[in-house]
């Protein structure tokens, strides 16, 4: 995301431009997929002087404004993502921690039958399923 887009979104807030918001919303387009405590190692590589409480605070900040969103891949913290991102579904495999992504279809099944059958909406940019990847499985 361009800084001025930040910043524009920001001052529609009421909120200004600090280097350490640009900074964390860079660290997490850059990561893709990441902790806060990864998003801090990617921020601290530049400024050395921000601090893991300001990085939580920016994270809440930029999800509450729309700019990035979170998912829980593990009992740990959330991990974030850009949320200009299409809706995907997370595979998470145990053995190696690697984080793929499929298209929401793969749920298309279940999700209708939840709707028809409990008028329940799945929300798709939180569904994770954890296994093994195929390097892991050994196949």
């Amino acid at each position: 995301m361009a800084s001025d887009t930040l910043a524009q979104v920001l001052r529609e807030r009421g909120l200004r431009l600090t280097a350490q918001r640009q900074l964390v919303l860079e660290a997490v387009y850059d990561l893709g997929h990441a902790t806060p405590d990864q998003v801090h190692c990617k921020v601290a590589e530049t400024a050395a002087g921000v601090n893991i409480s300001t990085v939580y605070r920016t994270l809440e900040l930029l999800e509450d404004i729309g700019l990035v969103t979170h998912t829980h891949l593990s009992h740990g913290a959330p991990t974030y993502h850009a949320a200009a991102e299409e809706q995907h579904v997370h595979l998470v495999c145990r053995g190696c921690g690697r984080v793929d992504e499929v298209q929401p279809s793969v749920l298309d099944g279940v999700s209708d039958q939840l709707a028809r059958e409990r008028g329940f909406t799945v929300d798709v940019g939180h569904v994770s399923f954890f296994g093994e990847c195929r390097d892991c499985a050994g196949g």
